[in-house]
């Protein structure tokens, strides 16, 4: 588990394909390595990665091909910045979100400018993830805990404070920019929840969770 706190951003210093996977290796910059063990987790643009080696300057990690197709992974090149967060201890402060690490789709920054000192983000979520971003509640952008300013649609407003831009490499988006997107874990669980028992039908017969649905089931009037 992560928090969307970003420790540090790193680099890509080596990247070695190997049939449908690849090896990459993070230069870590300023993140602190000394209590890293081998098979530790650590978060490399919200991507759960394991530790395979590491030494004072970096660690690798293999990444399979389900991760490189559904993730920014896939398009990270030699000298790519990225974002990197070591997993949560038990006695961490949980100083964003609960996030898992395991990137639910890619989206697309729309728009990007400046309001103030602050970043003003428009990002286009894929369709199938629209229901579970909600204005003022929690998203995982690149591993970055952020707040939701508002929703249109599968659209979604953020605004980046200047410490953000400088500790993340949000400061580097554009328009057009493919970002990995972690929706937030209580509100899949409990899409989940209001299914009951019918969560157990074959996919073809799950109902849809709808208004009526929710009023079917006491959530909501008629």
């Amino acid at each position: 588990m992560f928090t969307g706190i970003i420790e540090a951003v790193g680099s890509v210093a080596a990247l070695q394909r190997s049939g449908d996977d690849a090896r990459l290796r993070i230069a870590s910059g300023k993140l602190d390595l000394s209590d890293v063990q081998l098979g530790d987790s650590i978060a490399v643009n919200g991507v759960c990665l394991t530790v395979v080696t590491f030494d004072g300057s970096g660690f690798s990690a293999d990444v399979s091909a389900e991760t490189l197709a559904c993730t920014t992974t896939g398009a990270l090149a030699v000298a790519s910045r990225v974002n990197i967060e070591k997993a949560l201890l038990a006695s961490d402060r949980l100083g964003g979100h609960l996030v898992s690490g395991h990137v639910d789709g890619v989206g697309e920054v729309v728009t990007c400018s400046e309001r103030g000192e602050s970043l003003h983000l428009l990002i286009r979520a894929p369709a199938e993830l629209a229901r579970y971003i909600a204005a003022k509640g929690s998203v995982c952008v690149d591993g970055v805990s952020l707040t939701v300013n508002a929703v249109h649609g599968s659209e979604f407003e953020l605004n980046i404070v200047p410490h953000t831009q400088r500790e993340t490499i949000i400061g580097d988006y554009a328009a057009g920019s493919a970002v990995n997107l972690e929706v937030d874990l209580i509100a899949r669980y409990l899409e989940r929840l209001m299914l009951g028992s019918d969560a157990a039908a074959t996919p073809a017969a799950s109902p849809t969770v709808d208004r009526a649905f929710l009023a079917e089931h006491g959530f909501a009037n008629r």
